[in-house]
Protein backbone atom coordinates (compact mmCIF):
# COMPACT_ATOMS: atom_id res chain seq x y z
CA UNK A 1 0.00 0.00 0.00
CA UNK A 2 1.42 3.46 -1.07
CA UNK A 3 1.68 6.28 1.21
CA UNK A 4 0.56 9.51 1.36
CA UNK A 5 3.80 10.93 0.76
CA UNK A 6 4.42 8.78 -2.61
CA UNK A 7 1.12 9.44 -3.78
CA UNK A 8 1.66 13.27 -3.75
CA UNK A 9 5.16 12.76 -4.91
CA UNK A 10 3.67 10.72 -7.93
CA UNK A 11 0.83 13.48 -8.53
CA UNK A 12 3.67 16.31 -8.11
CA UNK A 13 5.76 13.96 -10.92
CA UNK A 14 2.58 13.82 -13.39
CA UNK A 15 1.22 16.93 -13.19
CA UNK A 16 4.98 18.01 -14.20
CA UNK A 17 5.09 15.62 -17.09
CA UNK A 18 1.89 16.90 -18.68
CA UNK A 19 2.92 20.14 -18.50
CA UNK A 20 6.14 19.42 -20.05
CA UNK A 21 4.79 17.22 -22.73
CA UNK A 22 1.79 19.97 -23.60
CA UNK A 23 4.92 22.02 -24.99
CA UNK A 24 5.42 19.78 -28.09
CA UNK A 25 3.97 20.69 -30.78
CA UNK A 26 2.68 19.33 -34.31
CA UNK A 27 5.71 18.25 -36.66
CA UNK A 28 8.28 18.49 -34.06
CA UNK A 29 11.29 16.43 -33.69
CA UNK A 30 11.66 15.38 -29.67
CA UNK A 31 14.33 13.89 -27.28
CA UNK A 32 12.64 11.48 -24.90
CA UNK A 33 14.47 11.20 -21.56
CA UNK A 34 14.98 8.77 -19.10
CA UNK A 35 13.21 8.08 -15.42
CA UNK A 36 10.40 7.89 -13.41
CA UNK A 37 9.57 11.23 -14.63
CA UNK A 38 10.44 11.19 -18.22
CA UNK A 39 8.35 7.57 -18.37
CA UNK A 40 5.28 9.75 -17.44
CA UNK A 41 6.11 11.98 -20.11
CA UNK A 42 6.33 9.27 -22.86
CA UNK A 43 3.05 8.36 -21.53
CA UNK A 44 1.25 11.73 -21.85
CA UNK A 45 3.19 12.05 -25.31
CA UNK A 46 1.50 8.60 -26.38
CA UNK A 47 -1.51 9.16 -25.33
CA UNK A 48 -1.43 12.75 -27.52
CA UNK A 49 0.17 10.74 -30.38
CA UNK A 50 -2.68 8.51 -30.76
CA UNK A 51 -5.01 11.28 -30.22
CA UNK A 52 -3.16 12.75 -33.66
CA UNK A 53 -0.11 14.44 -33.10
CA UNK A 54 2.56 13.98 -35.42
CA UNK A 55 6.26 13.48 -34.12
CA UNK A 56 9.39 11.94 -34.96
CA UNK A 57 11.34 11.13 -31.36
CA UNK A 58 14.59 9.86 -30.20
CA UNK A 59 15.10 8.68 -26.88
CA UNK A 60 17.85 8.46 -24.42
CA UNK A 61 18.05 4.91 -23.27
CA UNK A 62 16.89 1.61 -24.26
CA UNK A 63 14.08 1.54 -21.60
CA UNK A 64 12.25 4.52 -22.86
CA UNK A 65 12.77 3.23 -26.80
CA UNK A 66 11.01 0.30 -25.50
CA UNK A 67 8.24 2.03 -23.88
CA UNK A 68 7.84 4.72 -26.55
CA UNK A 69 7.80 1.97 -29.20
CA UNK A 70 5.01 0.54 -26.88
CA UNK A 71 2.80 3.53 -27.24
CA UNK A 72 3.23 3.81 -30.84
CA UNK A 73 5.47 6.74 -30.55
CA UNK A 74 7.46 7.24 -34.15
CA UNK A 75 10.86 6.79 -33.38
CA UNK A 76 13.70 7.98 -35.16
CA UNK A 77 17.82 8.20 -34.90
CA UNK A 78 20.02 10.94 -36.01
CA UNK A 79 21.17 9.81 -38.85
CA UNK A 80 17.28 10.94 -40.05
CA UNK A 81 17.24 13.77 -37.32
CA UNK A 82 20.56 15.64 -37.08
CA UNK A 83 18.39 18.37 -34.73
CA UNK A 84 15.83 18.28 -32.13
CA UNK A 85 13.66 21.14 -31.68
CA UNK A 86 12.92 19.93 -27.97
CA UNK A 87 14.10 17.41 -25.41
CA UNK A 88 12.12 16.27 -22.08
CA UNK A 89 13.74 14.74 -19.32
CA UNK A 90 14.07 14.51 -15.84
CA UNK A 91 17.01 15.71 -13.25
CA UNK A 92 18.45 14.26 -9.82
CA UNK A 93 19.39 17.52 -8.27
CA UNK A 94 18.58 20.92 -9.85
CA UNK A 95 20.28 23.88 -8.20
CA UNK A 96 17.96 26.87 -7.57
CA UNK A 97 19.08 30.04 -9.72
CA UNK A 98 21.40 28.38 -12.11
CA UNK A 99 19.50 25.69 -12.99
CA UNK A 100 22.42 23.38 -13.00
CA UNK A 101 21.71 19.77 -13.43
CA UNK A 102 23.02 16.61 -11.87
CA UNK A 103 21.80 13.63 -13.93
CA UNK A 104 22.36 9.68 -14.80
CA UNK A 105 21.57 8.14 -11.73
CA UNK A 106 19.24 6.46 -14.22
CA UNK A 107 21.90 5.22 -15.85
CA UNK A 108 21.83 6.81 -19.00
CA UNK A 109 23.84 10.03 -19.00
CA UNK A 110 25.93 9.91 -22.06
CA UNK A 111 22.87 9.61 -24.12
CA UNK A 112 20.79 11.93 -21.84
CA UNK A 113 23.69 14.56 -22.77
CA UNK A 114 23.86 13.78 -26.23
CA UNK A 115 20.48 13.66 -26.99
CA UNK A 116 20.48 17.31 -25.31
CA UNK A 117 23.00 18.80 -26.72
CA UNK A 118 21.30 18.12 -30.05
CA UNK A 119 18.24 20.31 -29.14
CA UNK A 120 17.06 23.58 -29.19
CA UNK A 121 15.66 23.62 -25.79
CA UNK A 122 15.44 21.59 -23.08
CA UNK A 123 12.90 21.09 -20.42
CA UNK A 124 13.73 19.69 -17.29
CA UNK A 125 10.11 18.16 -15.19
CA UNK A 126 10.66 17.21 -11.71
CA UNK A 127 8.99 17.52 -8.32
CA UNK A 128 10.07 19.83 -5.59
CA UNK A 129 12.20 17.14 -4.28
CA UNK A 130 14.63 17.65 -6.84
CA UNK A 131 15.16 21.25 -6.10
CA UNK A 132 18.86 21.90 -4.09
CA UNK A 133 20.53 24.81 -3.34
CA UNK A 134 24.14 23.17 -3.77
CA UNK A 135 24.72 20.43 -6.26
CA UNK A 136 25.61 17.20 -4.51
CA UNK A 137 23.73 17.95 -1.29
CA UNK A 138 21.58 14.97 -1.69
CA UNK A 139 23.09 12.86 -4.43
CA UNK A 140 26.24 12.08 -5.59
CA UNK A 141 27.34 12.79 -9.36
CA UNK A 142 27.43 9.98 -11.61
CA UNK A 143 30.41 9.87 -14.01
CA UNK A 144 30.23 6.99 -17.11
CA UNK A 145 34.09 5.22 -17.23
CA UNK A 146 35.42 2.97 -19.58
CA UNK A 147 35.56 -1.15 -17.96
CA UNK A 148 39.04 -1.29 -18.86
CA UNK A 149 41.11 -0.27 -16.25
CA UNK A 150 38.21 1.37 -14.23
CA UNK A 151 40.22 1.19 -10.56
CA UNK A 152 42.60 3.52 -11.85
CA UNK A 153 40.13 5.89 -13.31
CA UNK A 154 38.68 5.88 -9.85
CA UNK A 155 41.83 6.53 -8.32
CA UNK A 156 42.74 9.25 -10.44
CA UNK A 157 38.96 11.18 -9.57
CA UNK A 158 40.26 10.25 -6.24
CA UNK A 159 43.08 12.19 -6.66
CA UNK A 160 40.91 14.76 -7.73
CA UNK A 161 39.64 15.32 -4.79
CA UNK A 162 36.14 13.48 -5.50
CA UNK A 163 35.62 10.57 -3.05
CA UNK A 164 34.33 8.18 -5.74
CA UNK A 165 32.93 4.62 -5.59
CA UNK A 166 31.62 2.09 -8.22
CA UNK A 167 28.19 1.90 -8.67
CA UNK A 168 27.06 -1.67 -8.44
CA UNK A 169 24.02 -3.83 -9.02
CA UNK A 170 22.00 -6.16 -6.13
CA UNK A 171 24.32 -8.71 -6.74
CA UNK A 172 27.31 -6.59 -6.35
CA UNK A 173 28.52 -6.81 -10.24
CA UNK A 174 29.34 -3.62 -11.97
CA UNK A 175 26.34 -1.62 -13.21
CA UNK A 176 26.53 -1.61 -16.73
CA UNK A 177 24.97 1.03 -19.07
CA UNK A 178 23.59 1.15 -22.51
CA UNK A 179 26.72 2.12 -24.10
CA UNK A 180 28.33 -0.89 -22.34
CA UNK A 181 30.37 1.55 -19.88
CA UNK A 182 30.62 1.72 -15.87
CA UNK A 183 29.35 4.13 -13.52
CA UNK A 184 31.40 6.12 -10.48
CA UNK A 185 29.46 7.66 -8.13
CA UNK A 186 31.59 10.69 -6.98
CA UNK A 187 30.97 12.72 -3.75
CA UNK A 188 30.86 17.06 -4.60
CA UNK A 189 32.26 18.98 -1.85
CA UNK A 190 29.43 21.49 -0.27
CA UNK A 191 32.21 24.38 0.17
CA UNK A 192 33.90 26.00 -2.44
CA UNK A 193 32.66 23.97 -5.08
CA UNK A 194 32.94 25.19 -8.61
CA UNK A 195 30.96 23.22 -11.04
CA UNK A 196 32.54 24.23 -14.49
CA UNK A 197 36.19 23.67 -12.99
CA UNK A 198 34.94 19.89 -12.07
CA UNK A 199 33.56 19.45 -15.24
CA UNK A 200 36.33 20.19 -17.04
CA UNK A 201 38.71 18.40 -14.62
CA UNK A 202 36.14 15.33 -15.09
CA UNK A 203 36.27 15.35 -18.76
CA UNK A 204 39.97 16.19 -18.79
CA UNK A 205 40.45 12.71 -16.45
CA UNK A 206 41.73 9.29 -18.70
CA UNK A 207 39.51 6.80 -18.66
CA UNK A 208 35.88 9.09 -18.09
CA UNK A 209 33.52 9.13 -20.65
CA UNK A 210 31.03 11.86 -19.49
CA UNK A 211 29.52 13.54 -16.37
CA UNK A 212 26.03 13.67 -15.30
CA UNK A 213 26.71 18.14 -15.01
CA UNK A 214 24.57 19.18 -16.86
CA UNK A 215 25.45 23.00 -16.74
CA UNK A 216 23.72 25.99 -19.06
CA UNK A 217 21.21 23.37 -20.71
CA UNK A 218 18.32 23.44 -19.09
CA UNK A 219 15.95 26.42 -20.79
CA UNK A 220 12.86 25.60 -18.68
CA UNK A 221 12.10 23.49 -15.27
CA UNK A 222 8.93 22.60 -14.61
CA UNK A 223 8.12 21.69 -10.42
CA UNK A 224 4.84 19.78 -10.12
CA UNK A 225 3.54 20.70 -7.15
CA UNK A 226 0.40 19.69 -4.77
CA UNK A 227 -1.88 22.09 -6.47
CA UNK A 228 -0.19 22.77 -9.25
CA UNK A 229 3.26 23.90 -12.06
CA UNK A 230 5.80 26.18 -11.52
CA UNK A 231 7.71 27.03 -13.78
CA UNK A 232 11.56 28.33 -13.84
CA UNK A 233 13.49 29.81 -16.91
CA UNK A 234 17.12 30.10 -17.75
CA UNK A 235 18.44 33.49 -17.46
CA UNK A 236 19.03 35.28 -20.79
Amino acid sequence: MSSPESNSTDAAKRRAAVWAASQIEDGMAVGLGTGSTSALVIEEVGRRVAEGLRIKAIATSEASQKLALELKIPMSDFAHLPELDLTIDGADEVQEGTLYLIKGHGGALLREKIVAMASKKLIIAVDPRKLVKTLGAVFALPVEVVPFGYETTIKRLQDLGFESELRVTDDGKPYVTDGKHYIVHCKLPQVGFDAYEAAAKLKGTVGVVEHGLFLGMASKVVIGGLEGIEVLEAAG
